[in-house]
């Protein structure tokens, strides 16, 4: 079964929870291992999905921009 595509929010939350439970001092260290592997996954998928808003936002005021000088 394929895994379901999070949103920004999504993972933004859960990267949250993640931070949360390793701030606590009651995680063992195989456990933190696991939580901050899955932080840095859920980090670089937020820093994807803002990159690529970022350029759709920039692709879309370049059209407005050429558009408005015709």
């Amino acid at each position: 079964m394929a895994k379901k595509k999070l949103s920004y929010e999504e993972a933004m939350g859960n990267l949250e929870e993640i931070v949360k439970r390793l701030e606590s001092d009651n995680v063992p260290l195989d456990e933190a291992v696991k939580m901050f592997e899955e932080g840095t996954r859920l980090s670089a998928y937020c820093y994807d999905m803002l990159n690529s808003a970022k350029l759709k936002v920039t692709e879309i005021k370049k059209e407005t921009l050429c558009e408005d000088e015709e």
